[in-house]
């Protein structure tokens, strides 16, 4: 990476306030995704300030460190180490809110953005399904339209990550990138790469699932990226997406069969998993995920929802989807590269973070944690609103398709706008974190 490139994303372990909060910088290392793990790691037990795991204490104890509630999510495994979310204070009257509407809130709404995602999945399937029974061009163009029609709901969902929700087991079946396309069909100038003309392999679901990413991140077989890549093929164009003929799906021709019969599986498995992802939010159900998040302390349930937000806007989309692909201009580095749509990408993203910070989506109110943040310190929750408004107008500036942003000259007015919402992203994540503090959690935000 370029020195400019290191200047942005080195966010750091993030805990805003005063000196006694910066020292909570342990984690739950039962429930942290692994790349915080790897940080703290890096930055040592306890955090940069070097001060011992802090000592237990209960929901806004007295120690000025974070409370470390019975083993936390997930924490039946015995594992050291901080297992809250939680800041203490050595004042008995700090964070004293009533958080339950917003919570609710929350759960309502990460189960209809996904109930959401799965009823466009299944839209697309159809889509697909039709094109496979009748191959044509007129099929294939409908089943990519789908597709793009169907990713939006998804990438809404992404700011519900990066804590130990549901999605952290199956993210990598739903959407992996990049995608080493040889390892699942021919490329330019290797007709018979691939899976799919590798008659020893198999093709059921399962033995899909077993083989992605199994030896390398960019070997993905399954997920949103591989059916895009089954649809629109390699994008060897500098002016448009790839161009699949719809003639690799003709049956009874080459390896047409197994083609078809891996986008027919890999189609399945993404609306499954998107199904059972809607099912674990559903409040109703007693032993469902969101039953168990309606259960924590309160302020363990918002930091999850706060992490979520801050680490998707200052380390997923800020540095992985966007300053890696500046920094290398490589076409590869981009997110949606088959099908040229990774603007929609940011747009959405975006959106799902807005969604969790007012609480509205889809035509739904709901209250949201920027009146929360407003009823504690309304200088804090006017200034994270004026990041969102500034951020979401860098996104619309940008130019498209993004491949041609990559390519084109380090000072040109296309690079320039995507450097200014590099910014943007990171003043989002950090006024995401200060607000956080002001709840009384810790936001831990990785960089590179």
């Amino acid at each position: 990476m370029s020195k400019q490139l290191k200047i942005w994303t080195t966010l750091g372990l993030t805990a805003l306030g005063s000196a006694t909060l910066v020292q909570a910088t342990e984690i739950d290392r039962t429930n942290a995704p692994s790349f915080l793990l790897a940080q703290a790691d890096a930055e040592g037990e306890g955090g940069e300030s070097g001060t011992e795991a802090p000592a237990e204490a209960g929901e806004g104890g007295e120690s000025g460190t974070p409370s470390t509630a019975e083993g936390g999510e997930g924490g039946e495994s015995g594992n050291t180490g901080a297992t809250t979310y939680a800041l203490g204070s050595t004042d008995p009257n700090a964070y004293q809110y009533d958080a339950k509407p917003q919570i609710e809130a929350y759960v309502d709404l990460v189960y209809r953005a996904y109930e959401k995602a799965h009823d466009d999945a299944k839209a697309m399937k159809s889509a697909i399904e039709a094109f496979l029974a009748v191959p044509s061009d007129e099929t294939l163009k409908a089943a990519r339209q789908a597709w793009v029609a169907a990713r939006p709901a998804y990438l809404r969902t992404e700011a519900f990550r990066f804590y130990d929700g549901p999605i952290e087991r199956v993210e990598g079946s739903i959407n992996s990138w990049p995608v080493n396309e040889a390892y699942i069909d021919y490329v330019d100038g290797d007709p018979k790469s691939g899976l799919i003309n590798d008659p020893a392999a198999d093709l059921d679901t399962d033995d899909l699932e077993a083989l992605n990413q199994k030896q390398d991140e960019a070997d993905v077989t399954i997920g949103w990226h591989a059916i895009e890549f089954l649809l629109w093929g390699q994008d060897l164009s500098a002016t448009g997406p790839g161009n699949r003929p719809y003639t690799d799906y003709v049956a009874g021709q080459g390896n047409n069969d197994r083609r078809r019969l891996y986008l027919q599986h890999v189609t399945d498995e993404l609306v499954h998993e998107l199904e059972e992802l809607a099912e674990s939010w559903e409040a109703d159900e007693k032993q469902s995920y969101a039953a168990k998040f309606l259960s924590l302390p309160p302020r363990e349930a918002i930091g999850r929802m706060v992490n979520g937000m801050a680490i998707l806007a200052g380390y997923e989309f800020m540095s992985e989807r966007l300053a890696v692909a500046l920094d290398s201009g490589d076409q590869e580095d981009e997110q949606s590269c088959f099908s040229d749509t990774t603007k929609q990408d940011f747009i959405a993203d975006l959106e799902g973070i807005r969604q969790v910070w007012t609480g509205d989506s889809d035509g739904a109110t709901r209250p949201g944690l920027d009146d929360l943040v407003f009823n504690i310190d309304s200088a804090t929750a006017d200034k994270v609103t004026a990041l969102f408004a500034d951020t979401e107008a860098k996104v619309k500036a940008l130019g498209e398709p993004w491949d041609q942003v990559l390519a084109s000259p380090k000072d040109s007015p296309g690079r320039k706008a995507a450097e200014d919402l590099v910014t943007s992203l990171q003043a989002l994540s950090d006024g995401l974190a200060a607000a956080g503090n002001k709840l009384g959690v810790l936001v831990l935000v990785p960089k590179e």
